[in-house]
């Protein structure tokens, strides 16, 4: 089926995958929602990212 020296290629491309949907989807929900979804409520497991925050943090990290 699957030689023993692929296996690893593969597990790094699934766990690549898996990590570009969540953040992906984490990028996406904390966008500007698209027309039609403005309403609707963001799920419990995104977390709050704030633009203000991110460049304040950016702004510290220039000074040190």
């Amino acid at each position: 089926m699957v030689d023993n020296n692929l296996m690893i290629p593969i597990a790094v491309l699934g766990v690549g995958f898996v990590a570009a949907v969540s953040i992906g989807s984490i990028a996406w929900y904390n966008s500007k929602r698209p027309p039609g979804w403005e309403s609707k409520e963001r799920p419990d497991f995104v977390p709050k990212v704030d633009k203000d925050d991110l460049i304040a943090d950016v702004s510290e990290s220039k000074g040190k």
